[in-house]
């Protein structure tokens, strides 16, 4: 039964804790104040590749593809093996002409 009494007593207590409370006077810039001190901290942690913006991400991905592009359609219009082979006719470098000591 002690016991009970004792949870009684430290109900009462707790419950009288409660009422001495008051209230927190907050000034109404709190909120503002602290996201912008939050906000602030977060600008300074960027490091190296802060120029490397997304708009600047971009236009180099565009960049990259157009030169591809480019490169790609150049490449099937040259004539690379005719090339090679008139070079190698022109310097005797052929394979396709034979020529023997005994002819």
């Amino acid at each position: 039964m002690e016991t009970n009494k004792n949870i009684q007593h430290n109900i009462e207590r707790t419950l009288a804790a409660m009422d001495t409370i008051e209230t927190v006077n907050v000034s109404p810039f709190f909120k503002g104040k602290t996201m912008n001190r939050l906000f602030a901290e977060k600008e300074e942690q960027q490091t190296v590749w802060s120029w490397f913006t997304p708009k600047i991400q971009l236009a180099t991905l565009v960049c990259i593809i157009v030169l591809n592009i480019v490169a790609f359609t150049k490449l099937k219009e040259t004539k690379y093996d005719e090339n090679v082979s008139q070079f190698a006719e022109t310097y005797g470098l052929s394979s396709n002409t034979t020529t023997s000591l005994l002819n």
